[in-house]
């Protein structure tokens, strides 16, 4: 297959069944969605699961992939998507194991551990509510807030009220972090 196909046209033939396009397809864009999904979780290991997990299913919803939008679009969308499913199983798995408060403490200070270890940015955006972070995390990664908007399902107006929210609560947080010290 040509390496000047495009992504749009890698992503159709792929959900025909090529397997070299699919190929082709994931060694575009696997960096830039791990990069997404490390963003999304804040944690190298939740990253590499999410991604993963993403990878597997991809094939299966290729199929549903039309060409209406931008490959990294529909891809991004699919990322958020799976990383609010993850919050939400992780959510469900607290409420279930309440009781077994060792191994989520444990889980806890596993996860504090590695979020100590990232940078600045990182760390701060894991205290920032889920659809700043989801909405920064997408911006961060050269998306535009229109393509922003089509990802999230909202306007692009809100995309940009997101942003700056999500910027006027890390100066909040750098300010808090700063007078601790």
């Amino acid at each position: 297959m040509r390496m000047n196909v495009s992504d749009e046209d890698l992503a159709l033939a792929a959900a025909g069944g090529d397997g070299t396009a699919f190929e082709l397809l994931l060694g575009r864009v696997y960096d830039r969605l791990f990069a997404l999904c490390f963003r999304l979780t804040g944690a190298r290991a939740e990253a590499e699961d999410l991604t993963q997990d993403i990878c597997l299913s991809l094939p299966g919803k290729l199929a549903g992939y039309r060409g209406d939008a931008k490959v990294t679009t529909w891809l991004y969308r699919v990322a958020v998507n799976a990383a609010t499913d993850r919050r939400r199983r992780a959510a469900s798995y607290a409420r279930a194991t309440d009781g077994w408060a060792d191994v989520e403490i444990d889980r806890q200070k596993a996860a504090e551990e590695a979020a100590d270890s990232a940078d600045w940015l990182t760390r701060m955006m894991a205290g920032l509510s889920p659809t700043l972070r989801d909405t920064l995390a997408l911006v961060l990664d050269d998306v535009t807030h229109a393509e922003a908007a089509e990802i999230l399902g909202v306007t692009e107006g809100t995309i940009s009220w997101r942003v700056a929210e999500a910027k006027k609560k890390l100066r909040e947080l750098r300010e808090l972090e700063e007078e601790g010290q």
